[in-house]
């Protein structure tokens, strides 16, 4: 099972980075590890997760 959650607008680097660092930290309480992390130029960020253990999607 995979997640995606957006990040809001953080246009200063340490802001976009205590954001991802807390929202990472809550996925993980739940049960998730972070498989990935953008940053777009609109300074918004989006991290994927996905539950250990689960099987891959078909492709």
């Amino acid at each position: 099972m995979y997640k995606t959650v957006v990040i809001k607008y953080s246009p200063k680097a340490r802001e976009m980075a205590a954001r991802v660092e807390g929202t990472a930290n809550k996925m993980e309480q739940e049960g998730f590890e972070l498989v990935s992390c953008s940053i777009m130029p609109s300074s918004k960020g989006i991290l994927i997760f996905r539950k250990p253990g689960e099987p891959e999607p078909e492709k």
